[in-house]
């Protein structure tokens, strides 16, 4: 959250004393509380004078701060900070943004580049095979049956034999892609070893840039991980990230291809 991010007119230069600029702060830190606070309150928590609140709102664009407050109410069935957040528990809380974090920091680590080299690989290809393991398979599966749909020739493999075995034989006009989360799945690391003995295109989803799989392949997506878990004792971790990254690779290539 950012000072800008209150003001109604971005565009509109506006100077701030120092006590206004505290003021902002102190609102921007505690904005879940703004809705339902009261001007004199909000003069105490922030040791500032009404005076002082009522001249900052105008500065941001607001006729006071009832008007602000109102803005802020006005947001609440759109912004899930206001509409959930504020209506669980501490550990329910901390769960939801986890998730805001890992589709937030995926999206701002994704290149348009990558993007747009790995459309064009795959409007080359002649075929495109996927291989994926465990919870993975379910996002394989939807980005297989999306190709299918866009008209073009599209498998998955998700058995471990069948991946090595498959990886040797495929043709130079075809692509692979690879979901993994962790890119260290043994029969996809070799799978991604065959590929490149056979120069073989290949585009790997990951949320491990330092894995073998990230740099056996030839375009790499990467996306955020968050590193705390609810199931600790199993390999369960979201796959929030490689599902973010193929849908978005998947509409772009819809746009490039209709």
């Amino acid at each position: 959250m950012t000072i800008s991010y209150l003001q109604k007119n971005e565009n509109k230069e506006v100077h701030f004393s120092s006590s206004e600029y505290f003021l902002l702060e102190y609102i921007e830190k505690n904005l879940d509380d703004m809705p339902e606070i009261t001007i004199v309150k909000l003069s105490e928590l922030a040791n500032v004078s009404t005076s002082t609140i009522v001249r900052t709102m105008k500065k941001i664009g607001y006729d006071g701060f009832t008007s602000f407050k109102h803005h802020l109410k006005n947001e609440q069935e759109y912004n899930p900070k206001f509409a959930i957040i504020d209506q669980v528990d501490k550990k329910i809380r901390e769960a939801i943004m986890k998730n805001e974090q890992e589709v937030t920091r995926t999206i701002q680590m994704l290149d348009s580049g990558t993007i747009e080299d790995a459309i064009q690989n795959i409007k080359a290809s002649d075929k495109i095979t996927i291989f994926a393991r465990g919870f993975s398979e379910l996002i394989a599966k939807e980005m297989m049956i999306k190709f299918q749909l866009m008209g073009k020739y599209c498998e998955l493999h998700d058995d471990p034999n069948i991946i090595k075995s498959i990886s040797k034989k495929i043709d130079n006009n075809s692509i692979v892609i690879f979901v993994s989360l962790n890119g260290e799945t043994p029969e996809l690391v070799e799978a991604a070893n065959n590929c490149n003995q056979h120069s073989i295109k290949t585009i790997t989803f990951t949320a491990n840039s330092q894995s073998s799989l990230a740099k056996l392949s030839e375009i790499t997506f990467i996306g955020f991980k968050s590193s705390f878990s609810y199931f600790p004792d199993y390999e369960v971790r979201s796959r929030l990230p490689l599902q973010i990254m193929t849908r978005i690779l998947l509409d772009s290539y819809a746009i490039r291809t209709q």
